[in-house]
């Protein structure tokens, strides 16, 4: 029978740590790139992770289905700060990314292993210790479960259909614009190149204010206003090209969306009396009042816009992550006493109005 001698373990516990600590100054562990970890070191933090993954995935909430209509500026986002590691369609990863320890998977393949609620911890939150970073803000988890609905969809996608979800009649996107053309296109990628847009999820912006789309553009750049869609993209464009992205597409026909399915008659009403009266007792104020025709500059034009779009932008100023221009927080008070079916009322009715400034 085996005697433990636990005064000599104590010791031994007690020493363990300066060991380690010297271990670690003499420099005998071995941080280069080149080689990777011992087996037993690599299981263990893989088996950490996935764990890991699996444990706090329990207390996301997940939606009642993915975002589909949200695919397209996913994928757009995907191309310009995911596929360089994880590679795409048509698009191998990169050399040094091959040459990553832990290497970067193919998603196209790996995506499978994972269920939802962990695709959305994974990307919402990265992965320590690897290249994966989190999102680029935290306030938008509508735009994570996008990503994941486009991560679901990656495997079925061949090259022309994933070039036209990110890339749609653009280029691949440069990491650094330094030209107007190369400015326009990366907009023109989402937005298209008639500011129409490519999506329930993406808003038209032809025709809407020079003065509001310089003020959108610097708020994403400078993290204002919270998108993970727009943070990368309004970042890489030079801050003397806004001014000249904002007059460009202002100078553009404005657009209206295709109305696509009906909307029930009953909706439009309601829509129509919240926009013109507001709602009194729950101290919603008049659309109109500062969204009809003699406007602020500064106001976005939301009439024509996608329903899909509007509500979304709704919900976000109601939980107060709607960040944004000068006046984003008249909104935010605005849309605090809103119900989900008054969204939805507002969003049906503005999308199916006509704009009398144009």
């Amino acid at each position: 029978m085996i005697r433990i001698n636990w005064k000599h373990a104590a010791v031994a516990l007690a020493v363990l740590p300066f060991a380690a600590l010297l271990f670690a100054w003499i420099g005998f562990f071995n941080v280069g790139a080149s080689t990777g970890h011992w087996k037993i070191t690599d299981w263990f933090l893989h088996f950490a992770m996935r764990s890991a993954v699996r444990t706090y995935a329990l207390a996301v909430n997940e939606p009642e289905r993915l975002p589909v209509e949200a695919i397209k500026p996913a994928a757009g986002h995907f191309a310009r700060g995911c596929a360089i590691c994880h590679g795409a369609p048509g698009e191998p990863r990169s050399p040094a990314a091959m040459n990553m320890l832990p290497r970067p998977p193919d998603l196209s393949y790996s995506v499978g292993e994972w269920q939802d609620a962990e695709l959305f911890r994974i990307v919402k939150h990265g992965v320590r210790f690897t290249g994966m970073p989190a999102w680029p803000t935290q306030n938008r988890d509508d735009e994570v479960w996008a990503m994941v609905a486009f991560l679901r969809a990656l495997p079925d996608l061949d090259v022309g259909s994933y070039r036209e979800l990110a890339y749609g009649n653009a280029g691949a996107p440069e990491l650094h614009t330094t030209s107007f053309g190369g400015a326009v296109a990366e907009c023109g990628r989402c937005h298209g190149a008639d500011g129409a847009g490519g999506g329930p999820a993406t808003p038209l912006i032809a025709g809407q204010s020079e003065a509001y789309l310089a003020a959108s553009m610097e708020a994403f750049a400078e993290g204002r206003r919270a998108s993970g869609f727009m943070a990368l993209p309004a970042a890489a464009v030079d801050a003397a090209e806004i001014d000249a992205l904002a007059a460009h597409f202002a100078a553009l026909p404005p657009q209206r969306h295709d109305a696509g399915q009906e909307v029930a008659q009953d909706r439009l009403e309601r829509g129509e009396r919240i926009a013109r009266a507001g709602v009194a007792a729950a101290g919603v104020p008049a659309c109109l009042g500062c969204h009809g025709a003699d406007r602020n500059p500064l106001y976005p034009r939301i009439r024509g816009q996608r329903p899909d779009y509007l509500a979304q932008q709704l919900r976000l100023f109601r939980a107060g992550q709607r960040g944004g221009g000068p006046f984003s927080h008249l909104m935010t008070n605005a849309a605090k006493g809103l119900t989900d079916e008054d969204i939805l009322d507002l969003a049906a009715y503005f999308a199916t109005q006509d704009d009398p400034g144009r």
